[in-house]
């Protein structure tokens, strides 16, 4: 039977049976219903008041949380695209290509199928607002990977490497389907406004709207009514205080958002999701002088980045009233985001079979309460972090009661939540079950792993930066704090595909082009920290004296004269996959990778 038809039978069975008196039952609609997922950035389970947060305001999803069904074992990847890809592929992170933010590991498979790629064939209007972070190049772009609308920031977080220079969440210059657009506004706010019309605009038609929120994610910025919110709090550090206040922001404005819903007369007709995509990053911190804790983790060990479950147990509340999802249940046994694509395909209605392996599981008839038990199965989430994903690396086996970390330490996570007592030695059999799955289930996923590969030559000028040069024993400048250093960066290449053979202009740059700024010039422009803002430091002056552009074997140099934007150098360019590597050699002697390169077909 339809999912959709099936569940609505369902609700209204129950309604007659315990509300019979009633003079009016909630009319069930076999209209396909609306999906929308709020997912925040470094906001963990224990940064909300109903988890038991004793200072945060977050009024709306507590009240909401009392609307919906809470999955109170839901876990996701430690950071914060693995976990963005997993959900909308239901496909770990290791299989998909992105098994890190940076070094070229967060850019999602170009073979990958998405959520939008679902429901856009099923006849849904797609759109994603906020933090991609899959990817800034093609095949990566959100318009490449079945979104029909998108309004979004570049690279990982507001003010990173790929953003729009000087971007600081105030006032800034995003990306609308790849065409850069300036808005006013702190952008969290902005954000919603954009969903809000959106679902404004396609009321009358189904419609997925991915709302991906950078907020809380460094760096903490926060308009200073927010921050006042929390000024006078003793029991937490400053930085806590613009975190909370980014949250609170947040909160303020899902309530705009569902309230819209009921002024449209839709609200109950859609799906909506609430939930975080890792563990705090701030909101449970150590005191650097004092040494002390403070904030709120639920009582779980580990943060944003840990194998342990305060580095991957996040919330999730869904309300969909018209398929019975509602009330403020809580289910406990364990789900994962890489449920999220299979169990949203069967709750629609709709099918979907991939030809790849799926990790994650159709969840729905747990959802909706068919079945009181999930199936009995072990999941895995890891941090890697590095270039090449390593066995074993930070893991950790789920089930619904145990934890098995890095295939030594075992938690029966129900009878000892905070995982202090490891429990290996007295139950060896079920560490060898655990970890008896962990190698096949890794022997599987690594024949799947592979790099993925920028294509060029689609768009008239494209943008390489040095975030996603795959570099393997180093970070490189991932944000534009770190561009402003000045610190040469040891070259390293990107792996690149031609669309189309033909002469390219290739123009290696220090600074990004919408700065206007001159190789070997400094800036000034540095901005003072203030009580609700970060600050933002001065650029250094570097010098360079030749620039080299190597494509697969050939090798060409020019020199540099600093007073210019950019050292420009021309390639006859065979169509096909190869490496590129950009570097310049500065005045003192030292190679530093270029920061920016922008890639020009000439026709």
């Amino acid at each position: 039977m339809n999912r959709f038809i099936k569940s609505g039978f369902f609700l209204l069975l129950t309604l007659l049976q315990i509300s019979c008196k009633e003079k009016e039952t909630k009319k069930v609609t076999t209209t396909k219903p609306n999906v929308i997922v709020v997912i925040t950035d470094d906001q963990g389970y224990g940064d909300l008041g109903h988890t038991g947060n004793p200072i945060i305001k977050t009024p709306t999803i507590d009240q909401f949380s009392k609307q919906a069904v809470n999955l109170t074992n839901y876990h996701v990847g430690t950071t914060c695209a693995p976990t963005r890809a997993g959900l909308l592929t239901g496909r770990n992170c290791n299989r998909n290509g992105v098994w890190h933010t940076i070094m070229g590991a967060s850019m999602l498979n170009k073979e990958e199928v998405t959520l939008a790629n679902v429901l856009q064939n099923k006849g849904y209007n797609t759109a994603m607002f906020g933090k991609w972070h899959l990817g800034d190049n093609h095949p990566f772009l959100p318009e490449d990977r079945g979104f029909q609308e998108a309004f979004y920031h570049s690279g990982g977080g507001v003010g990173q490497t790929p953003d729009y220079w000087k971007n600081d969440y105030f006032d800034d210059t995003y990306m609308r389907n790849g065409v850069p657009e300036k808005k006013e506004g702190y952008c969290t706010d902005i954000w919603f406004d954009e969903a809000i019309q959106f679902i404004e605009n396609k009321k009358n038609e189904p419609f997925f709207c991915y709302l991906s929120l950078n907020a809380p994610h460094g760096p903490y910025n926060v308009p200073e009514e927010y921050y006042n919110i929390y000024k006078d709090e003793t029991s937490i550090i400053e930085a806590q205080k613009r975190f909370y206040g980014m949250i609170t922001n947040v909160d303020d404005n899902f309530k705009k958002l569902l309230k819209k819903l009921e002024t449209l007369g839709i609200a109950d007709n859609t799906i909506v999701v609430f939930t975080t995509d890792n563990g705090t990053a701030k909101g449970y911190k150590q005191d650097p002088k004092t040494k002390e804790y403070h904030g709120y983790n639920a009582g779980m060990k580990g943060t944003k980045g840990s194998e342990y479950d305060g580095g991957h147990r996040v919330p999730f509340i869904i309300r969909w009233p018209n398929g019975g999802l509602s009330g403020g249940k809580s289910l406990d046994q364990l789900v994962a985001h890489v449920d999220v694509l299979p169990t949203f395909v069967s709750l629609l209605g709709e099918e979907y079979v991939s030809h790849k392996t799926m990790d994650g599981a159709d969840m729905s008839n747990y959802l909706l309460g068919e079945i009181q038990e999930a199936p009995k199965r072990y999941l895995v989430t890891d941090t890697q972090r590095v270039n090449w994903p390593v066995k074993g690396k930070n893991s950790c086996v789920m089930d619904d009661e145990w934890r098995l970390i890095r295939g030594t330490e075992l938690y029966n996570i129900k009878q000892d939540p905070g995982q202090e007592n490891n429990l290996a030695t007295q139950y060896p059999d079920k560490v060898a079950e655990m970890n008896a799955f962990y190698d096949e289930w890794w022997a599987d996923v690594i024949k799947e792993t592979k790099y993925s590969t920028i294509e060029l030559g689609v768009d008239d000028e494209e943008v390489l930066t040095c975030h996603d040069a795959r570099t393997v024993d180093y970070y490189p400048p991932w944000n534009q704090q770190l561009i402003r250093e000045g610190k040469p960066m040891k070259p390293a290449s990107f792996s690149v595909n031609f669309v189309e053979g033909g002469k390219y202009k290739f123009y290696l740059r220090r600074w990004p082009k919408e700065s206007g700024l001159a190789l070997g010039a400094a800036t000034k422009d540095g901005v003072k920290p203030t009580l609700y803002t970060e600050e933002v430091i001065d650029g250094k002056a570097m010098k360079f004296k030749k620039a080299y552009l190597k494509i697969g074997n050939h090798l060409i140099e020019t020199s540099v004269d600093n007073e210019k934007t950019a050292a420009v150098l021309e390639m006859e360019v065979p169509k096909g996959k190869t490496s590129l590597l950009a570097y310049f050699d500065m005045e003192n002697g030292i190679l530093s990778n270029a920061f920016y390169v922008d890639v020009e077909k000439i026709k």
